[in-house]
């Protein structure tokens, strides 16, 4: 575990940073802290830009997004992380999407704290999530 990055982008947030629709609580949180995504967050980012050849400003954006947002890779200890996180939540009867659940698995594996308006990731056992869409209560 790194511990590096207290927080990790999921690729909901760091493509509202991308189009410039950011709030104020997601703005906050990149100025003080700072995060880092995960590489399965780039490789969607990458896939939009991929899908949409013709839109050449996003594609420019996106690069210097990853330029600046450092991208964790994978690991033995994500991919155990992963293992053990899929298992349990099989038992429990959960079902989380594959993107989703390699993504939360490595913010599990890192020790951050997942950005992400996706409520799914909130059934996550052990995760840490901040929906950065909620306005922060005064």
């Amino acid at each position: 575990m790194s511990g590096a990055y207290p927080y990790m982008l999921d690729t909901n947030a760091a493509s509202t940073l991308i189009r410039g629709r950011a709030g104020p609580a997601l703005q906050r949180l990149m100025t003080e802290y700072g995060a880092c995504i995960s590489v399965i967050t780039e490789a969607e980012l990458r896939f939009g830009v991929r899908r949409r050849p013709e839109a050449t400003r996003l594609a420019k954006v996106v690069e210097v997004f990853l330029q600046d947002v450092p991208s964790l890779p994978w690991t033995s200890v994500t991919a155990e992380v992963c293992a053990d996180q899929r298992t349990r939540m099989e038992s429990l009867g959960i079902g989380l999407s594959a993107m989703d659940l390699l993504i939360a698995a490595q913010a599990l594996a890192e020790g951050c704290t997942l950005v992400s308006a996706d409520c799914a990731f909130a059934q996550v056992p052990g995760l840490r999530v901040l929906d950065w869409s909620v306005p922060a209560s005064k």
